[in-house]
């Protein structure tokens, strides 16, 4: 905080002030913003810190899923500031995903002081509370007053506020500060003619840049009487099975375990470990054949993150199998109540000291048996797929994948696509795989994927429906204070390709009509609205070097896959039934 910006003209100057340097001290590195008036006093204040890198967004609901997608690619909260009103809400999906997913966000609300509430205020609504449960903490900061200790009282709320959306008190999750604005907004009078006056209590916070509070969260240790108990039951246990679904663990410790073990891992892209020879990556396709499943049911199943991507696995894991979740915030991750022990802890120390007390390696006879078919799976959905005449989504998936560079971010949109990247996405080391799983939504996906990009070293591809890029195409409208590099794969099949796998699919009269709902929108008018790289892929070959080729041309690029629904329908069924037949 410079000289100038220690005094402040007024009240809501000097709150605006003091919050975005406090954001600063707490290690807040980019802020996103959607336009109003009764935000004005934030808008400048976060306009004229130096340490923030500020990017604008006209729709709300844009806003709030790029600071999402910035939060879960730097694993720090990125505030999303509105002005009143509906624009708070806005942020509500944005606020069920971070809810779910257990990514930080802030979400600094402008508000009308209290009194103006239930008169007919213009913009004014009721913004206490507004997003319920779903928030880790609300505060209702008040009306800029000036005041003795209130300095105080506006970072030490900042500082609480940063601490419980990156989950130092608790699970990671979006936090809500609702702060009220008297006029004047901005540092001189609102009308031109009142006199505001000057705010007298000094600004200043700790001294050298620190925050007003430091909070320090220790690692979620496992009693070492758990860690014996695992170990000894699993020396035991041959057939063994780990699944590990989205989650924050470094999968080193993990595949280790697995490793000397002698267990199979099915790791689903969002997990990060799907990087060794541990690792099965057909799983989908091998559960899905009912004789391998019945003659591999595991006798004991260790799992990590949030999964189920898989209809055949989860089928093959049900609840008569015995299984240990283990998570650091101890989240019932448990949908098929198949879970039958919760151990609370950090997964990575936990695997680690399950290692120091197994007695020996075991042979790898189980592992085997499942890398063998894994080998023979692998062969033959590689062969139905290059075999292809035309470009097909689960092709578009391993290949996407495969091209994405050492260092790169793929983020998949829910839906298909996250699907068939877990049935296709080959083992590779150096590929981060991002995604809005939490709640699951089409919703804000141009969005997270922007706000992924701007904050990773890397490139960032990202692998979407046609319905996910339309549902959020305002989130090509961002303005930031630097350029943005995202090369997006849409897979064009003109509706919701995924109700013709599910149930609807069975009543072809209404499929179309409800359901898969067409669109018929022409996606290079998309890319020529927003001023947009576009290329259109008939040759199945070709998919690999676009994505490479727009990604070296650098900034945003939308390469199109047309496929039919029923024709991608048709494809899976041939593979499936395919690797049956040769796993028989």
């Amino acid at each position: 905080m410079t000289r100038d910006e220690a005094t402040a003209p007024n009240p809501s100057t000097a709150l605006a002030r003091v919050l975005v340097d406090e954001l600063v001290r707490c290690g807040v590195t980019d802020a996103v913003l959607a336009p109003g008036s009764r935000s004005a006093a934030l808008a400048m204040a976060l306009h004229a810190e130096p340490s923030l890198r500020l990017h604008t967004e006209i729709d709300e609901r844009s806003a709030g899923f790029l600071a999402l997608g910035i939060a879960k690619a730097t694993g720090r909260p990125a505030p999303v500031v509105t002005t009143s009103g509906t624009a708070v809400a806005n942020l509500y999906p944005a606020v069920i995903e971070a809810d779910a997913a257990r990514t930080p966000l802030i979400v600094l609300s402008a508000d009308r002081p209290p009194a103006m509430r239930h008169t007919g205020a213009n913009q004014t609504i009721d913004q206490v509370k507004l997003f319920g449960e779903r928030v880790r903490w609300f505060v209702e900061l008040g009306v800029a007053e000036d005041v003795a200790g209130i300095v105080a009282y506006w970072r030490s709320t900042v500082s609480r506020a940063v601490a419980d959306a990156d989950g130092r008190r608790g699970p990671a999750g979006p936090v809500h500060v609702n702060a009220s604005f008297r006029e004047p907004t901005v540092p001189a009078s609102d009308d031109g003619r009142t006199v505001a006056r000057p705010f007298t209590q000094p600004l200043e916070g700790r001294a050298d840049g620190r925050p007003w509070t430091v909070v320090t969260r220790g690692a979620r240790v496992v009693p070492d009487e758990a860690l014996r108990a695992f170990a000894a039951r699993a020396a035991v246990v041959e057939r063994g099975l780990v699944v590990v679904g989205e989650t924050d663990a470094s999968p080193g410790p993990l595949l280790a375990l697995a490793r000397e073990l002698g267990w199979p891992v099915i790791a689903e892209p969002l997990s990060g470990a799907r990087t060794s020879e541990v690792v099965i990556p057909t799983a989908h396709h091998l559960a899905g054949c009912a004789a391998f499943a019945e003659s591999h049911v595991p006798d004991l199943v260790l799992r990590v993150g949030r999964s189920g991507l898989s209809r055949p696995v989860e089928r093959m894991l049900g609840a008569e199998v015995a299984q240990v979740l283990v998570d650091a915030d101890g989240a019932w991750l448990d949908p098929g109540r198949a879970i039958g022990e919760l151990i609370v802890g950090d997964p990575e120390l936990f695997c680690a000291g399950v290692r120091d007390h197994l007695p020996t390696t075991r042979e790898a006879g189980w592992l085997s048996d499942w890398q063998a078919a894994d080998a023979t799976a692998r062969e033959v959905v590689d062969a139905l797929l290059d075999e292809e005449e035309r470009v097909t989504e689960p092709r578009a998936a391993r290949d996407v994948g495969a091209a994405v560079a050492d260092g790169g971010t793929l983020v998949v949109g829910s839906s298909m696509p996250v699907r068939d990247l877990d049935a296709y996405l080959e083992p590779r080391e150096s590929l981060r795989v991002l995604g809005n799983r939490g709640a699951s939504g089409i919703d804000g996906f141009v969005s997270t994927t922007l706000g992924v990009a701007l904050a990773s070293p890397g490139p960032t591809v990202a692998l979407t429906g046609d319905l996910s890029l339309l549902h959020d195409r305002n989130g090509f409208l961002l303005r930031t204070a630097g350029d943005v590099d995202a090369t997006f794969v849409v897979v064009n099949n003109n509706g919701g390709g995924i109700f013709s796998f599910l149930p609807p699919g069975e009543y072809p009269d209404s499929l179309e009509a409800v359901f898969a709902t067409p669109h018929d929108v022409d996606l290079a008018d998309v890319a020529r609205t927003h001023g947009l790289g576009y290329r259109r892929i008939d040759e199945p070959g070709a998919l690999r070097g676009a994505v490479t080729d727009t990604v070296a041309e650098g900034g945003l690029h939308l390469v199109e896959v047309r496929t039919d629904r029923a024709a991608n329908l048709a494809s899976h069924r041939r593979i499936t039934a395919a690797v049956s037949a040769a796993l028989d």
